[in-house]
């Protein structure tokens, strides 16, 4: 696995994408301040920010008040084969999502928690 990126997940998305792209001065190598989700780079690291419901959505869960407060974070990690780490995965963790093809972004993903509650993804692009 290589972890690629941070993502944050904001219920306030153009804002936090004008706070790092104008305030904090980091360049944009994917979205706009339209699109709910961006990705930042800076000294070779990347962050990403997500509108909150759209990735609640992708990992079958409501937006309600309640789910807003517990995802703050993802951690995103690339694999070869998303159904081959959730095949060696599926007995040590519990998946929120199995493995699924999110067309609009391009990648397969699957999705769990670590012991502490931190959401992971797992993803490989098409």
């Amino acid at each position: 696995m290589e972890l690629t990126h941070t993502r944050l997940l904001v219920d306030n998305y153009k804002e936090c994408f004008l706070f790092y792209s104008d305030v904090m001065g980091f360049e944009v190598s994917w979205g706009n301040e339209h699109s709910n989700y961006a990705d930042f780079k800076f000294n070779g690291a990347a962050l990403g920010i997500f509108e909150r419901k759209q990735m609640l959505e992708a990992i079958g869960q409501d937006y309600s008040t309640d789910a807003r407060k517990d995802d703050r974070t993802v951690l995103i990690f690339k694999v070869d084969s998303v159904e081959e780490t959730y095949q060696k995965l599926k007995n040590k963790v519990s998946f929120i999502s199995k493995p699924t093809e999110q067309e609009d972004w391009g990648i397969k993903v699957a999705h769990f928690r670590d012991p502490s509650g931190s959401l992971i993804e797992i993803y490989e692009p098409f």
